[in-house]
């Protein structure tokens, strides 16, 4: 199994259409899936104007606010109504809700896992104890606070790595307590598996 670092720095922003913001794309499977045809895909969006969420029918969805003013999401008949500006709190909904975001303050960050729905299943997790990278089928972490190590490698905020394939490979585990701000390590952690 192969573990892929990333660094968010390092990723280029790919422009809406409609210029409202811009994406990361961290990871995607298949590997170059368009849209349409992915099982996962996991990114990191940064929001800049109000505006509709695209539509995903078919896919089940999960935004992480990181970063900004926040972000308060609505859907037109008022089932969904969500502030996203608590560190850290993982939001699900359907990708074919029909929602209108609007910025809580200045532009804002989340982390995003897009999931085929039927094909794959899993969710966002903080945490910040030591984990086990291809502990399941696929998966992707990413470092939100602290310094944590992996195969001798120190990962900081905006880093991290993601596989496809399940298989024995070392742990990634918080380095200290705390980083210079005082925030306690923290990693945003994904496991996937596939429904079928």
């Amino acid at each position: 199994m192969t573990l892929h670092r990333f660094d968010l720095n390092d990723i280029a922003p790919t422009p809406w259409k409609n210029g409202g913001g811009t994406t990361r794309e961290i990871a995607c499977w298949p590997p170059g899936a368009g849209t349409g045809d992915f099982g996962w895909r996991v990114s990191v969006a940064t929001v800049e104007q109000a505006g509709p969420f695209s539509a995903f029918p078919g896919v089940d969805r999960q935004i992480m606010w990181l970063a900004g003013g926040g972000l308060r999401v609505r859907s037109a008949d008022g089932a969904i109504d969500r502030l996203l500006q608590a560190p850290w709190q993982p939001f699900a909904f359907a990708g074919e809700a029909a929602l209108d975001c609007t910025l809580a303050g200045a532009v804002s960050q989340d982390f995003n896992l897009m999931l085929r729905r039927g094909a794959w299943r899993g969710q966002i997790d903080v945490v910040h104890r030591g984990v086990q990278p291809g502990v399941a089928v696929a998966g992707l972490c990413l470092v939100l606070a602290g310094r944590w190590l992996q195969g001798g490698v120190v990962l900081q905020a905006g880093q991290g790595l993601w596989w496809s394939e399940a298989t024995a490979t070392g742990p990634m585990a918080p380095d200290g307590a705390a980083d210079e701000s005082g925030a306690r390590p923290a990693l945003a952690w994904i496991e996937l598996h596939p429904e079928i």
